[in-house]
């Protein structure tokens, strides 16, 4: 759900704003309205831009800590934010200089390997040759193409073949002129012993530069962090300023903010308190009020799920709770696999163990999907890949594993009751924000379908309707027609009424089929990796056939955990992206969500 808030004004003589603002941040409740964009404000970007480069230098310094298990991290040090900037930009440098170590050891190894076709030389011999009178040159070209004539008129001398490539010199007096075709090759400046000599003294650098930086990273990483924190109350004080107005010749300072409500008495006791002036104002259309979700344990998993899309705006519903249970059913379905479902579950149960409390919400979230995966495949007898419905021991329960043909009418049963869903949330949504009235015809369409799917669906599941009973259905969905037609626009004519109902039947027979139809892809994928896991079964039994039983184990064993590996892999990317896209796609459209929503972020220390 999305938590209620109330809006306040705030107005405090300029000699006390300071100690007002103070206040506010320690309480930590209000929600800052923007009435002046961020985009606008050079200090702001500033500040925003130097918390982007002090956040860059954390990332890269966690991710060196995790990569050495560093342990010994220091504490935070106590800086100016002039001493922190010049310490990123240390950092910056080291950066700077290894990535150009890196390009010069790309570099050399290029160098090392040309010059392994031509073998150790002295460039120095070269040079004595040259003051004799003589040119040594380097020449490569196909070997089709080469000529031994070149031998005996230029003195060539045959170097190296290499991958259909023949590489050789040749040596003759100076200002002879050679009419070879041949590429004249760019050889390096130096010879293979200094090339070699060269790479280890860069290896040498590349590895202290590497352990200055560890050093840096397990010396720096919380007095970094500590400085974003400084960096961003600085840029919450400077935002909050700029969204002030002043008034009565800056005599008053005026600011306005957002407040859950059921924040709000503690914060009127404290401010009250100090004796500041605030106003409990009505929130208008065009404020745009901060969204805070709150959710039950359950929900709150697929929160992140709700952000990735958009937040909700404050005049509609939180559609969290609402597609949640679906999507774990479609991650299900889309899995298709009991045993990789188990093997979810088992994993996440042990990284729990080993992972911080931030990253622990999404293991949980993938156990629901893990449990979800285990009972759908369970259900349609597949276990690693295996057909359970195949298997004697299973003999006496096989009639109740789900077909195949059972699965791909259940996926578009599904389908259509999330859409009926979704259109009953979006004739609710109206209603509170237009009216009841207006929602009636909304929902008209939500018993049109329902009555519908039981008059004429009911009987091609084989379940038996008397005459009378669907005759009920009927005279429901006629009834619902005969609404949608003539109250669609409370208020306007009957004319204009029955043209609109006219397009919305157009709108809703063509949308329904091909959101309903796309539903399907749930089958299919599920189908998809239950037979691919199968393939690998068999792959694993055809490939060593014949192997005695040792050499046979081990080989099973490498293809089952490859193959068994690579299908889960697969599985969980289609998992994870079609039931979105049903959600995002198929579901928000249905339930007329609209999104938009700005996070509730409020004034307070980071």
């Amino acid at each position: 759900m999305i938590v209620k808030m109330s809006k306040y004004a705030f107005m405090v003589y300029h000699r006390e704003y300071d100690a007002f603002l103070t206040t506010l941040r320690e309480l930590g409740v209000v929600h800052v309205k923007e009435t002046n964009s961020v985009l606008d404000n050079a200090e702001l970007q500033a500040l925003l831009a130097e918390r982007k480069q002090v956040s860059t230098a954390i990332r890269y310094c966690k991710n060196l800590n995790s990569q050495t298990k560093e342990e010994t991290v220091a504490p935070a040090r106590g800086l100016t934010k002039a001493e922190g900037l010049k310490l990123v930009g240390k950092l910056e440098e080291m950066q700077e200089k290894q990535a150009m170590l890196q390009a010069a050891k790309v570099s050399l190894e290029k160098d090392i390997a040309y010059m392994d076709i031509w073998g150790e030389f002295s460039y120095a011999n070269i040079r004595r040759l040259k003051k004799a009178g003589f040119d040594v040159t380097f020449f490569s070209c196909p070997t089709s193409k080469y000529e031994p004539k070149w031998g005996e008129e230029y003195n060539a001398f045959l170097v190296n073949n290499f991958q259909s490539v023949t590489y050789f010199v040749t040596v003759t007096k100076t200002g002879t002129p050679i009419d070879i075709d041949a590429e004249r090759p760019k050889m390096p400046d130096r010879g293979l012993a200094k090339l070699h000599l060269a790479m280890e003294q860069l290896l040498d650098n590349i590895k202290v530069l590497n352990n200055q930086l560890k050093e840096y990273a397990a010396g720096q990483y919380n007095t970094l962090i500590e400085l974003e924190k400084n960096i961003q109350n600085e840029f919450n004080l400077s935002n909050t300023l700029v969204q002030t107005d002043r008034e009565a010749g800056d005599k008053l300072m005026l600011l306005e903010g957002f407040v859950p409500t059921e924040e709000a008495p503690a914060m009127e006791v404290a401010l009250e308190k100090e004796g500041y002036y605030f106003q409990e104002l009505d929130i208008q259309d065009g404020d745009r009020v901060p969204i805070k979700l709150k959710n039950n344990k359950f929900s709150r998993l697929y929160e992140p799920i709700t952000k990735m899309f958009s937040l909700p705006n404050y005049a509609e519903f939180d559609p969290t709770p609402f597609f949640a249970p679906f999507f774990m059913l479609f991650f299900g379905l889309c899995f298709g696999d009991g045993g990789y479902g188990l093997l979810v579950i088992i994993a996440c149960a042990i990284m729990k163990r080993k992972v911080g409390t931030d990253f622990k919400p999404y293991l949980s979230l993938f156990q629901y999907l893990g449990l979800a995966a285990l009972i759908v495949g369970t259900c349609t007898g597949s276990f690693f890949g295996i057909a359970l419905v195949d298997i004697p021991a299973f003999a006496s329960v096989k009639d109740y594993f789900v077909s195949s043909d059972n699965l791909m009418t259940f996926s578009i049963i599904i389908g259509l009751v999330q859409i009926v869903f979704g259109k009953a949330v979006a004739a609710l949504k109206i209603m509170s924000q237009k009216g009841t009235k207006y929602g009636i015809a909304p929902f008209a369409w939500v018993f049109i379908i329902i009555a519908l799917c039981c008059a004429f669906g009911l009987p091609m599941l084989n379940v038996q309707l008397s005459d009378m009973v669907k005759n009920v259905f009927l005279g429901i969905a006629a009834a619902g027609l005969l609404v949608a037609f003539f109250y669609n626009s409370p208020g306007k004519n009957i004319f204009l009424n029955f043209g609109t109902g006219l397009w919305n039947t157009y709108n809703m027979a063509s949308g329904l089929l091909g959101d309903t139809l796309s539903y399907i892809r749930l089958f299919a994928i599920g189908l998809t990796g239950a037979i691919l896991g199968g393939v690998f079964n068999s792959l694993a039994v055809d490939m060593t056939e014949g192997m005695n039983v040792v050499l046979r184990a081990v080989c099973m064993l490498l293809i089952l955990l490859v193959g068994h590996a690579i299908n889960i892999g697969l599985c969980t990317i289609s998992s994870l992206v079609h039931p979105l896209r049903l959600i995002f796609v198929e579901y928000y459209k249905n339930a007329e969500f609209e999104g938009g929503g700005k996070e509730y972020k409020p004034f307070k220390k980071a």
